[in-house]
């Protein structure tokens, strides 16, 4: 039975990797690659996690690789798996959930941990890091993986982490993980983004992320301030009055001009403020050394 197993592993991966003739996943083609994830032994587990990683990258593929359940037997080998298995189970999972409706069901909230793990390691302006934090940004539209996140040791700092030192696409699906947090329970998840030091970080990505990640920083900024919603001074609102004054003292030509280096100067006082406030927080609880 084990011989015939590893004879159809290399029939599919011949066919997969040097004829290279496989552009559509027909429905046979796929559960003898489900069966071989299934299996005890490491290697054949992980050379049938890149055959699917090579197929998943083909959009017509994409649904009937969903549908075979290879989600699941993937994250699998993200959390047991070699540092290669699991980076081509990281992609694999990540080039799958861009071609389905509802990505959420490709992923279960035990992947968040891994996830976590995987990110912590990696350069947060990488690639791998982009695909990652795309992946926990869709964990966090569940009330598993939100709470898995919040509780995984260092896994609200990791994200603000890659907030500061991100890509712009890995900075705006941090931002997107931790707004998707606060907003499904602001009282639950605010104090815990706060005391990792969110603030200088998102006060940044206002100015320099993509045009999503600024609307996202902006609202989670907006989240996570002390005074209720209604005595808000939102940063739309901030913004134009920033703009109105830059135009009455440089006119309308200069005034987007004037206006953005105002907003910057804003924030790298609010980031200076903001760091001192967590140093002094830092140096207050922290023991006094007793004389001898």
């Amino acid at each position: 039975m084990f011989l015939l197993e590893i004879s159809s592993l290399y029939n599919i991966l011949d066919f997969i990797f040097v004829r290279n003739k496989v552009k559509i996943v027909t429905d046979g083609a796929m559960p003898p690659l489900v069966e071989l994830l299934k299996m005890q032994n490491s290697g054949i587990r992980e050379l049938a996690t890149a055959a699917i990683l090579t197929l998943s990258a083909a959009t017509s593929n994409k649904p009937i690789i969903a549908a075979s359940g290879a989600g699941p037997l993937l994250v699998q080998i993200l959390k047991s798996g070699s540092v290669q298995g699991k980076v081509d189970a990281v992609t694999a999972l990540h080039n799958l959930s861009t071609g389905i409706e509802n990505s959420i069901e490709l992923l279960d909230a035990s992947a968040v941990f891994p996830l976590l793990n995987l990110l912590k390691e990696c350069k947060k302006y990488s690639k791998f890091a982009e695909k990652a934090t795309a992946l926990l940004e869709i964990l966090s539209n569940s009330e598993e993986g939100r709470t898995a996140i919040s509780i995984a040791d260092g896994g609200i700092l990791t994200l603000v982490e890659t907030v500061e030192d991100g890509s712009l696409v890995s900075t705006e699906h941090a931002v997107g993980t931790l707004l998707s947090l606060c907003r499904s329970c602001r009282d639950k998840y605010r104090e815990l983004i706060l005391k990792e030091g969110a603030i200088p970080g998102l006060l940044r990505l206002t100015v320099e992320g993509t045009a999503e990640a600024q609307d996202r920083a902006r609202v989670l900024l907006d989240l996570l301030r002390d005074s209720p919603p209604e005595k808000r001074l939102t940063s739309s609102v901030l913004e134009k009055i920033v703009y109105d004054i830059a135009e009455r003292v440089d006119g309308a030509d200069k005034a987007a001009e004037t206006a953005k280096r105002l907003l910057q100067d804003m924030v790298q006082r609010s980031m200076e403020h903001s760091m001192k406030c967590i140093q002094h927080r830092a140096a207050s609880c922290t023991p006094s050394i007793p004389s001898t």
